[in-house]
């Protein structure tokens, strides 16, 4: 009864708990009876006037109020007013890997001293100060940990200055979950070589790799998007595997796995695509630096939400430390391909041949094909190795993939028929002039 706020029926009820004790002498027992209260709240009343030193009869000039304060007076509040913490520090320590509110408390309590909140205190303001700052944050994102990637939905026209063809180049865009680092590129379209080498520029930017890297379900990144299992790109891992991290893809139909890209795109297209929509680039990399120009801006904008820290203040912050280090070696694009060996012991990639053991025809294999070398592999062994060529309906055959027969057959030439006449016989070799290309179109007849 003491610790709740008394009203204007709870005075009452004291105030006939004090006329039927000092007037009719009543026990605490017939009072609580009376007034159908217990006598632990009687004995209360007693204590507190009693401790009031205020006489009875009560004096006239005492208004109910003066009376209420006397009996029931608010506890004092403290002289020392507390020194709140700085809510954008503590948020930004959580961030990093090892930071709890219990630490964050205890480093605060020794700056401030007596003046600092209580844990519980502590806890429930930083709550707050969370709400109020974004309403709508659904993740946590630790410092490091996540690389959100998509492409903008909207392109920017490439015009040849000679011919006037327009081509449309696709806007990758990556933000670091923590700090909202953000960047951008123009690629020549959405296909692999073009997803796998901006992803590979994207982290060089960055300076170190994520833990986490999560893509939209885009053909590029995912084989089979599904909610619990998605298959992933052959090269894509390759990637993720080159450069130490993994791939975690977002859900189908669920933007809100991946609302930095959603958010990132959005501001992209407001601060970056739409102060160039009135320029002329002739080239993807015109293109590029002006879009490097209007990053750097942006991430050194100040942001209101974050107390006018930039996105490369929060990255450098928060970010940089957590990132692992890159790779000794420089990412090659390669692409993962299944391939079936034809009956001339043949593979395609590129609308070109490459040879492969002819013992092979008939099998399906895997091609790797690097921006340099071509790779065919079996059963988890390479058995075929070709530079890669971009001479399209062409072949590159390795005799050795070849039958015995094959290379034998491979080896006639109008001048070795010529000399295996000669050992038959001087007739057998013809002493006249020999017109070699008849001699050859008669062999192909043959």
């Amino acid at each position: 009864m003491a610790k709740k706020k008394k009203s204007r029926s709870t005075m009452e009820t004291c105030f006939k708990v004090l006329q039927l004790k000092f007037d009719r002498k009543l026990s605490n027992r017939t009072i609580g009876l009376t007034l159908n209260i217990s006598p632990s709240t009687i004995v209360e009343v007693l204590a507190r006037f009693k401790a009031s030193s205020t006489p009875w009869p009560l004096p006239e000039t005492l208004t109910p109020e003066a009376i209420e304060s006397l009996i029931f007076p608010e506890k004092k509040a403290s002289m020392l007013t507390p020194v709140l913490p700085d809510w954008l520090h503590i948020d930004t320590e959580m961030r990093r890997p090892g930071g709890t509110r219990q630490l964050l408390w205890t480093e605060y309590r020794a700056q401030v001293g007596k003046r600092a909140l209580g844990y519980s205190q502590f806890c429930r303001r930083y709550r707050s100060w969370k709400k109020n700052l974004r309403r709508s944050m659904r993740q946590e994102h630790r410092a490091g940990e996540k690389l959100f990637i998509d492409f903008c939905g909207p392109t920017v026209p490439v015009v040849n200055p000679d011919t006037g063809e327009v081509r449309r180049a696709a806007i990758f865009v990556a933000v670091m979950g923590a700090s909202n680092y953000t960047y951008v590129e123009a690629c020549e379209e959405q296909d692999m070589m073009s997803w796998l080498n901006a992803n590979s520029r994207c982290l060089m930017f960055l300076g170190g790799v994520p833990q986490l890297l999560i893509p939209d379900n885009l053909r590029s990144a995912v084989k089979k998007a599904d909610r619990y299992d998605p298959v992933l790109n052959e090269s894509y891992q390759a990637l993720a595997e080159h450069y130490g991290t993994v791939i975690l893809p977002a859900r189908p139909r669920k933007p809100k796995d991946k609302p930095k890209a959603e958010n990132g795109v959005l501001i992209v297209e407001r601060w970056l695509l739409a102060r160039i929509r009135n320029e002329t680039f002739h080239t993807l990399r015109g293109l590029n630096n002006r879009l490097r120009e209007l990053l750097a801006d942006l991430n050194n904008r100040p942001m209101k939400g974050y107390g006018n820290q930039t996105r490369a203040q929060r990255f450098a912050l928060l970010d940089t430390p957590a990132l692992l280090p890159l790779p000794l070696t420089a990412y090659e694009y390669t692409e993962f391909r299944a391939v079936k060996v034809a009956p001339d012991y043949h593979v395609e990639y590129a609308r070109h041949w490459c040879s492969v053991p002819h013992e092979l025809v008939g099998q399906r294999l895997s091609l790797k094909a690097g921006q340099t070398v071509l790779q065919v592999w079996y059963r988890g062994q390479c058995v075929a190795q070709h530079p890669r060529r971009h001479l399209e309906y062409k072949h590159t055959t390795n005799p050795l993939h070849m039958p015995e027969a094959h290379r034998g057959h491979a080896r006639w030439t109008p001048e070795s028929l010529l000399y295996i006449g000669r050992k038959i016989g001087p007739y057998a070799g013809l002493s006249a002039p020999v017109n070699t290309q008849n001699l050859k179109q008669a062999h192909i007849r043959r």
